[in-house]
């Protein structure tokens, strides 16, 4: 690792989220209960997240709130949803972070932020943040509409920690869009996990839809950097072998120009062989790794990590102080903890060994923290009940691997795609390969057909691996 990356991670700050469907959510409730009986409510968006409401737009946009209590209220009920510059400024001053705030004037708030709630309901109908892109902003990072949440009638209470709200956003207005639309509605998207150590990321931009010319692939997942422990200091750190390092720190010619399409990169992190990994750190081993991840996803303007449990040799009789049994409590710790640390930035888990079903963390259901679930090879099973609260739109159904020529059908794909599961991973996708004609390219062609009724173009450049 380069020595100024290192001194920028023992020097990080703090806090991670995205989505999306149209469904409300649904949240644990038990955590919302009083000891004296009182009923309390809280505003969630629209895909249930009370955490963090995170979006991204183009010219125009909007996050619809709703109000909730954990039980029926006997009279009608309001909360006042106004923007107060003050929610931010503690929050900075709280997490030693320097967001900036979206400007007030861009902003504006249905029926004046009033949510009603009517009496004899648990919830309210949606009240629309909207705002509009003034051409000021920088598409590199998030600003945030601060919120204060006031209540102004009915017979219940909001917790400390639900009179206030951040919603973190991005104008991408100057940057192309990579959202595949159907029937007015985005299609599925594609994770396009490469392994590195070979292949040219480059080749994600070859590869378009007919109709549109838009990317086939959403998202690169750089397959991966390394979760390493140093036995002498018992730290627990971030390691990229010279592959993944190369790309970093030229990140300009190797990542930019997929991110400058719309595509997201996301880091892969996995286990190496000793004995840390995603799922045996403690709770403070974890809030300190997840800095080191914001650390990282900083300096090279990354897009959110993929969490990946594998390679790790876990010791499960030794348990040493910075680390507890491996299991998959300590998983969803750490995608909790990276999620707390970088709220705008996405947390994907692969559905394999203690990633695959994420217990609840401090009261949050692992769909408030984890954003997408993609399946290993070739799963096909409903994940809602391993990730409570997370959109099946954000579920990766019949995942495909290229090298070893593990490809779904055209049948599978479509089916996926009309039961609502709109997201999906490739990997090993590499036009330089021996199997790009017969496997890779006809796999591709079925994307493109039962993702988005389109025909796939290849423009025929083929990137070579080129950096040493």
């Amino acid at each position: 690792m380069k020595s100024w990356i290192a001194a920028l991670v023992l020097s990080a700050g703090l806090f991670a989220a995205c989505s999306d469907d149209v469904l409300v959510g649904q949240l644990d409730e038990s955590k919302y209960t009083t000891g004296d009986g009182s009923v309390m409510g809280y505003v969630s968006d629209s895909y249930g997240k009370r955490m963090f409401s995170n979006v991204e737009f183009r010219s125009s946009g909007s996050v619809s709130l709703h109000f909730k209590t954990t039980a029926k209220l006997t009279m009608e009920a309001a909360v006042t949803v106004t923007y107060d510059e003050t929610v931010l400024t503690e929050y900075n001053n709280k997490y030693g972070t320097s967001y900036e705030v979206f400007p007030k004037n861009e902003i504006t708030f249905e029926n004046g932020g009033v949510i009603k709630l009517n009496a004899g309901d648990v919830q309210s109908s949606e009240m629309k943040v909207s705002y509009v892109s003034d051409g000021s902003l920088s598409a590199d990072k998030s600003y945030i509409i601060p919120l204060r949440i006031q209540v102004t009638s009915g017979n219940f209470k909001l917790g400390e920690e639900d009179q206030t709200r951040l919603i973190f956003v991005k104008d991408l207005t100057g940057i192309p869009d990579c959202t595949k639309y159907v029937d007015g509605k985005p299609g599925v998207k594609v994770f396009s996990c490469m392994e590195v150590n070979d292949t040219n990321p480059l080749n994600n931009l070859s590869f378009t839809l007919k109709s549109n010319g838009k990317p086939l692939v959403d998202a690169l997942i750089i397959f991966s950097a390394n979760i390493n422990y140093n036995a002498e200091t018992g730290r627990v750190y971030i390691f990229n072998n010279e592959n993944v390092q190369a790309l970093l720190d030229n990140r300009e010619h190797y990542l930019k120009p997929l991110q400058d399409r719309g595509m997201k990169i996301i880091l892969g992190l996995l286990g190496n062989h000793d004995r840390s990994g995603v799922a045996n750190m403690s709770k403070e081993t974890a809030q300190a790794f997840a800095q080191e991840v914001k650390a990282m996803c900083d300096a090279y303007q990354l897009d959110g990590i993929f969490v990946d449990d594998e390679y790790s040799d876990y010791e499960y009789s030794d348990i040493t102080p910075g680390f507890v049994y491996p299991g998959q409590e300590a998983a969803a710790r750490l995608c909790y903890e990276v999620k707390k640390a970088q709220p705008e930035r996405w947390v994907v888990a692969y559905a394999y060994s203690t990633t695959y079903g994420l217990p609840a963390i401090d009261g949050m259901q692992s769909g408030e923290f984890v954003d997408y679930a993609l399946h290993d090879y070739g799963g096909s099973s409903d994940l809602s009940s391993s990730y409570p609260g997370m959109p099946k739109s954000n579920m990766g159904l019949y995942s495909q691997e290229f090298n070893q020529g593990r490809t779904a059908s055209e049948s599978s794909l479509r089916s996926m795609r009309e039961n609502g599961y709109l997201s999906h991973m490739i990997f090993a996708m590499d036009p330089n390969r021996s199997n790009f004609e017969w496997t890779q390219m006809s796999a591709m062609e079925r994307m493109a057909r039962a993702f988005y009724d389109d025909e796939l173009v290849f423009d025929g450049i083929k990137y070579p691996k080129d950096w040493n």
